[in-house]
């Protein structure tokens, strides 16, 4: 288990290996995912204040870089939780306005993760 602080919010206590998004969700927060959690449409993003992984996927990365957000934000859809992390929800359907928040994201990542170390991706 590991704590997962969620800015405005408090602190949780999440399972190994949750994928981020769904972490959120079970701690009570309605974060977007309005692609049901493949890395197409940036709603599940989150700000980290601290235990930001160092391993990003492809797909993450392509997004982020394609939207200029590399390096600023996250998305929680292609995060999985192995560490004590602290985040800040950036789209829930409270401050949306939206109905809900998206098709349920699997419990694995999808697409079908290849991981890199951020080091790597920043020499790209």
């Amino acid at each position: 288990m590991y704590e997962l602080t969620i800015q405005g919010a408090g602190t949780f206590e999440v399972e190994e290996g949750s994928r981020l998004v769904r972490a959120i969700e079970q701690c009570g927060i309605e974060l977007g995912h309005r692609c049901g959690g493949n890395a197409q449409c940036t709603t599940c993003r989150v700000e980290f204040e601290a235990g930001e992984p160092q391993v990003m996927t492809e797909a993450e990365y392509e997004k982020l870089t394609d939207i200029d957000q590399y390096g600023d934000l996250r998305l929680s859809c292609q995060i999985v939780v192995d560490r004590d992390m602290t985040v800040k929800p950036l789209m829930t359907v409270e401050d949306q306005g939206w109905d809900d928040a998206g098709p349920e994201p699997a419990i694995t990542v999808e697409p079908a993760p290849e991981w890199f170390p951020i080091e790597t991706l920043e020499n790209r």
